[in-house]
């Protein structure tokens, strides 16, 4: 039996995290609309994270976890997966998904803020012209009236912006935090933790748990693919990656995923697409791209 053709591997790859990761807003805007924010990502992650767990087990990685690396990935999972990802969610319900992208990709800018906040890292050129687009970019996007007028979409953009903020502190975090040194099971970890606790608020909150039996049909394939293309599949080849090309050419998902989720926005759900919006695109992934082009990661993630 031939071996896959490294560079097949490599095409594949990149399509799985522009494409599949892209593609999340969208169904999980679709997932929304039928069930509850916090019981789509508990299922989601709780079911990834066991599937994780098997692959880690036939891959003979070593499961074990200290106390202080299991109080990190509940850290951990919490900034990323509960609050993060659960109440980003949530906040779909109020903005387009395309919409929801854009914002989430000003995440390089928190990042740099809080780099500058809690280590006193000083901002290059580069790092200062990125930031300027980037509010420049945000105040644009947020800055039409047809949103401004809309109290529940305000309110979806707070909080989606604290998700990022979330995100990005998870990020600091992480990258200073004791975890399981192989990637992939701090990652399991921290899904089925996030699983557990998302599960719990779900329940705290009242949510109406419906049975899979119910759910509408393009309901059951949006959390099919989110639970194994978007969680496992992309978080694979995003791995991979890694290993194969430069890190620089993996950052490049941070532009292409809010031009796939706008387009499939506008495609699939209807959702608006104004000039100032795609002006504000430009400007935003354009200000993402100059704090990126920057950085120069020395270490890789390790399965």
């Amino acid at each position: 039996m031939s071996k896959p053709n490294p560079k097949f591997l490599v095409i594949t790859a990149f399509f799985a995290i522009y494409v599949i990761w892209g593609s999340t807003y969208l169904f999980n805007k679709i997932a929304v609309t039928q069930l509850p924010p916090l019981f789509i990502s508990s299922i989601r992650f709780m079911v990834s994270g066991v599937l994780i767990f098997i692959i880690s087990k036939f891959l003979k990685l070593n499961l074990k976890i200290s106390k202080k690396q299991f109080l990190n990935s509940i850290i951990a999972g919490f900034l990323f997966l509960v609050y993060g990802n659960g109440i980003f969610v949530w906040a779909l319900k109020y903005v387009d998904s395309g919409f929801a992208a854009l914002l989430a990709s000003t995440q390089p800018l928190f990042v740099l803020f809080l780099m500058r906040l809690i280590d006193g890292k000083t901002m290059h050129k580069k790092s200062l012209i990125g930031v300027s687009l980037g509010i420049i970019g945000m105040y644009l996007l947020v800055n039409q009236k047809e949103i401004n007028t809309n109290t529940n979409s305000l309110l979806g953009i707070f909080m989606m912006l604290s998700c990022v903020l979330s995100w990005s502190y998870g990020s600091v975090f992480v990258s200073k935090a004791d975890l399981p040194k192989s990637y992939l099971v701090s990652t399991g970890y921290q899904m089925v933790i996030s699983g557990v606790l998302l599960i719990i608020s779900s329940l705290v909150f009242n949510e109406e748990w419906i049975s899979p039996i119910h759910w509408r049909t393009n309901v059951k394939g949006a959390m099919v693919f989110l639970t194994l293309l978007g969680s496992i599949v992309a978080f694979t080849a995003f791995n991979y990656l890694l290993k194969v090309v430069s890190p620089e050419k993996v950052a490049t998902s941070a532009y292409v995923n809010p031009i796939i989720a706008l387009f499939l926005g506008w495609i699939i759900l209807n959702e608006k697409l104004t000039l100032q919006s795609i002006i504000a695109a430009l400007i935003l992934l354009t200000g993402v791209y100059f704090i990126t082009s920057r950085k120069t990661i020395t270490t890789k993630a390790k399965i």
